[in-house]
């Protein structure tokens, strides 16, 4: 994957210092401002590439770069101004179990319907920029999750092994998730290399990935990270469902819509695994990390909201939801 265009100063700065020597970036002067940092472009795609550090890199960049002290005190104080944001905006629910809370915020979704739109009135143009902003996570999905597995011990640990397993195809890799998107993509004449799609991802989208990186990486976020799994899987199976529909409505085929049919079985069951076993076990024995697990949880699913929210309010006004290219350009040349 080639370094992204920079979207403001500080991106510039981050791509400006991995097309160099490890060792040489002295840090820049940043004033952060805003209480919407999800939106900010610059700041989103600035973290987007530091994260991948740790994933797969950039074409041309040493990989001696993923530990260099300036960028990670760079990336520290976005960070910082990222969790700021989050606090301000999201409440999080206290005072009943956990698997409880988390079914309640499950339930009390209300951010805008992705998938009713994508099920019954989405133009095949909109289901592809839908499918382009989703392979930014999905191409590396279970991925972020991952990052807790030898975090955990006992119940919680097994409990994640098992949603994860599920995930990468029990082995096969015809099988894993992020294989079946790439089916996917190919039915709808998208790009299918990792990180394809990254210029045209809006700040909104890069944030609902950064999330899970932040809670990932960090142990201090573990049980946010847990928290976020959970939410993720006990809001999937029905969209899920209804993405299918809505695909094989567009002319999708059993293999198109593979991806999205798994998902509504699995998802089923790896709701129950998370609320009760991974995130019910690990608050058993750390009681005293409910609060920041239900946070992880509630971060998702109001991203999530947003990120959809910004895409369906550019389709009903006429417009692409994407940066830099309209829905028509998207197509691989034969």
């Amino acid at each position: 994957m080639r370094l992204p265009e920079p979207r403001g100063g500080i991106s510039e700065a981050v791509v400006g210092a991995l097309v160099g020597m490890p060792g040489s970036f002295t840090g820049i002067p940043v004033s952060l401002s805003g209480d919407e940092p999800w939106l900010d472009e610059d700041l989103q795609l600035a973290l987007w590439v530091l994260y991948e550090l740790h994933y797969r890199g950039f074409d041309g960049v040493d990989p001696d770069w993923e530990w260099d002290p300036e960028l990670l005190a760079l990336r520290a104080r976005l960070e910082a101004h990222f969790v700021g944001g989050l606090r301000a905006a999201v409440p999080v629910p206290a005072g009943a179990p956990v698997a409880r809370a988390l079914s309640t915020l499950a339930s009390d979704d209300t951010g805008p319907s992705m998938s009713r739109f994508l099920q019954r009135k989405a133009t095949l143009a909109q289901f592809r920029e839908f499918v382009v902003h989703r392979s930014v996570y999905h191409l590396k999905e279970a991925d972020p999750h991952s990052w807790g597995i030898p975090r955990l011990g006992g119940r919680p640990k097994a409990a994640l092994i098992e949603i994860q397993t599920d995930e990468y195809g029990g082995g096969r890799v015809e099988r894993m998730h992020a294989e079946l998107f790439r089916t996917t993509m190919g039915a709808l004449d998208l790009d299918q290399g990792y990180g394809a799609y990254l210029e045209q991802a809006s700040a909104p989208t890069l944030a609902t990935n950064n999330l899970m990186s932040m809670f990932g990486l960090h142990r201090r976020w573990l049980p946010a990270l847990l928290g976020h799994l959970a939410a993720f899987e006990m809001t999937s199976s029905i969209p899920n469902r209804r993405y299918g529909n809505g695909l094989r409505r567009l002319g999708g085929d059993a293999a198109a819509t593979r991806f999205y049919d798994e998902h509504v079985a699995a998802d089923a069951v790896h709701e129950q695994i998370a609320a009760h076993d991974l995130c019910g076990g690990y608050v058993a024995q750390f009681p005293d990390q409910a609060d920041d697990l239900l946070f992880g949880a509630a971060c998702g699913m109001f991203l999530d909201g947003v990120a959809a929210g910004w895409i369906l309010a550019r389709w009903e006004s006429g417009e692409s939801s994407l940066r830099n290219a309209p829905a028509s350009d998207l197509a691989v040349s034969a």
